[in-house]
């Protein structure tokens, strides 16, 4: 039960990454849209873009899975391991995005892997 909701977890926290950050790169929202008075328009614009209310929907997904892992696992087992996602995401962002990942992002993604690896043990 316990690695099934990881895995519920990282798959959801991923989705919801990955559709987030194509959905924001298709549309770019200008900073003067964010000042408290524009913000009706810009949630408003946001539920006509199928891709970030499905990423909602995943990152929601993910925040309840996470709540129930805590409810029977240590947060410090819980946390560590579900940073895998970050490992996940970078080679989806090289693969599905074509986004360029350096070296230095590729070593840093590496060592969030051992270091989930060795928490979760």
């Amino acid at each position: 039960m316990r690695w099934a909701m990881v895995g519920i977890i990282i798959g959801s926290t991923v989705i919801a990454d990955l559709l987030q950050s194509f959905e924001m790169k298709r549309h770019v929202v200008p900073a003067e849209d964010l000042r408290p008075g524009r913000w009706a328009s810009v949630v408003g614009g946001v539920l006509h873009r199928l891709p970030l209310v499905i990423a909602i929907c995943f990152m929601a997904v993910s925040f309840f899975a996470f709540m129930k892992l805590l409810s029977f696992a240590d947060l410090s087992f819980a946390v560590p391991v579900t940073a895998a996602s970050v490992v996940f995401e970078t080679i989806l962002a090289k693969l599905i995005l074509g986004e360029e990942v350096t070296a230095l992002r590729w070593a840093g993604a590496g060592l969030v892997a051992c270091g989930a690896a060795l928490l979760a043990a």
